[in-house]
């Protein structure tokens, strides 16, 4: 991880008790003044954090009140995310929330704001190009959070012409490792022998992202930061089916996976990473030694197969 090439700023991280932000905060307090935000709802986490080394204000985008919050920072990295069905409030919280904080953090050097591939149409196994149409791809299972999404980049690509505020919008896919994702819930149910559900439109792809190349990442997105948002897809290199990385987890646990298909689910979300690669250069972590590395960062007790 390359988090060592930013040093001595002071970095305002959002949604900080989240699973991307958590190890993002913790690899970036290591030379750094960093500051967290959340409702920090978990004092155990709160305390964690702090004794890390990072500055702890207990925060509710949905109620901004910035009067604890310095507004000199060099960087603020937003992974603030509602996934609460009403529609009011998810766009209160990811977009008139995102506002207020520009607002207030208008000085920045660099402002990095984390969406998601949610935001496309649904297209398929065909990569996804960031000029490519946007979508309510995850109205199946999310019914507020790809249009909320959308409504964000909106206020960030706002925000950036109007406060002139260097900024990178990136469209995270499917993020993951020893601070959990979406396969860490695949994997939990394939441990209790529960089926994992599929879309129909098999084999379901997309572009997992371990949390190492995420943190390892944040630098050079933050460099391509600009005015109009420079928009990107954030992801890894490797495309990979659910099914098989199912299947792997399986393999290793010494379980079987049962696939439940259905059309209620989220279909394929595959990226193209030619932009991204461009910027940051592609992915490090080979996705069978990520997943290998997040069953044993998450049930250290179970005797992984060979």
């Amino acid at each position: 991880m390359n988090a060592n090439r930013i040093e001595d700023k002071k970095i305002l991280i959002t949604g900080l008790t989240g699973q991307v932000a958590k190890p993002v905060a913790l690899a970036f307090t290591k030379n750094n003044d960093v500051w967290g935000i959340a409702r920090f709802s978990n004092p155990d986490i709160k305390k964690e954090l702090e004794d890390a080394g990072i500055t702890c204000v207990t925060f509710d985008l949905a109620e901004p009140d910035f009067s604890e919050i310095p507004d000199d920072f060099d960087y603020v990295l937003n992974f603030a995310v509602s996934f609460d069905p009403n529609f009011d409030v998810s766009l209160t919280v990811v977009a008139e929330g995102l506002g207020f904080l520009m607002s207030h953090c208008r000085n920045v050097k660099a402002f990095l704001h984390c969406s998601t591939c949610g935001v496309y149409q649904v297209s398929g196994h065909r990569p996804m190009k960031e000029t490519d149409p946007l979508g309510d791809s995850h109205s199946a299972i999310l019914p507020a959070y790809s249009i909320c999404k959308i409504a964000a980049e909106s206020m960030a690509r706002f925000c950036a012409k109007k406060w002139r505020i260097p900024t990178t919008i990136a469209r995270l896919n499917v993020p993951y490792g020893d601070n959990g994702g979406w396969p860490s819930l695949h994997m939990e149910l394939i441990l209790a022998d529960q089926p994992v559900a599929v879309h129909t439109n098999k084999p379901s792809l997309y572009n997992p992202i371990h949390e190492d190349d995420i943190i390892d990442t944040i630098p050079n997105l933050i460099e391509a930061a600009a005015i109009p948002a420079t928009i990107v897809n954030w992801a890894g290199s490797e495309k990979v089916s659910l099914e098989d990385w199912s299947n792997y987890i399986a393999k290793l646990v010494g379980k079987t996976v049962t696939f439940d298909y259905t059309s209620d689910t989220i279909d394929s979300s595959v990226a193209d990473t030619e932009k991204m690669e461009g910027i940051t250069g592609k992915t490090k972590m080979n996705w069978q030694d990520g997943i290998r590395r997040m069953i044993k960062a998450r049930h250290p007790e179970i005797a992984l197969s060979q």
